[in-house]
């Protein structure tokens, strides 16, 4: 009888674990799915679109970002880095440039409302004959959080060039 029960409560604790792993399961792969449609699909765009408004509405109104993967390690509001992206954005938009940026991700973890997503970004940018003007991979961790249904950058760290090798891992 003993073994009977102990058999039993076996079964139930298994059970109960796998589902609860099922259940983790979905929950992060429906967070992940919307913040590819609404975020980073979004970011993509707005580059591509030369869409300066469009982006700066992905940042949350406090947000910063790192850098450590030039010569200078540094730490600022967005609102500073917008203003020193906005001519390229308005560059893209005006067909003066050509710009595109691409994500693939390594680690991605969080919750309903929020998530930290470590991977690589490719960005290019091209003049308008097709000329490259610029072209790089960076590892890239994004803090990111839910507010009133959108999710929203809290915190962006770019922290080293990545090699297309790295980029190419992450398929």
């Amino acid at each position: 009888m003993n073994k009977n029960i102990l058999l039993l409560t076996t079964l139930l604790l298994t059970f109960l674990t796998v589902t609860k792993t099922i259940a983790q399961s979905a929950a992060d792969q429906l967070r992940k799915s919307e913040i590819d449609k609404s975020y980073w699909t979004e970011i993509a765009r707005t580059v591509k679109e030369g869409d300066f408004e469009g982006y700066k509405a992905t940042c949350h109104e406090n947000a910063v970002l790192v850098t450590t993967s030039g010569k200078s390690k540094q730490s600022y509001p967005m609102t500073k880095a917008l203003a020193g992206w906005k001519q390229g954005f308005f560059n893209t938009k005006q067909g003066k440039q050509l710009d595109n940026v691409q994500f693939r991700f390594s680690q991605r973890i969080g919750d309903e409302t929020t998530a930290h997503e470590t991977g690589i970004f490719y960005f290019t940018s091209h003049d308008s004959t097709g000329k490259l003007i610029s072209e790089g991979y960076t590892h890239l961790e994004a803090l990111l959080v839910k507010r009133d249904g959108k999710w929203l950058c809290l915190m962006e760290y770019q922290k080293a060039k990545a090699s297309k090798e790295e980029w190419e891992a992450l398929k």
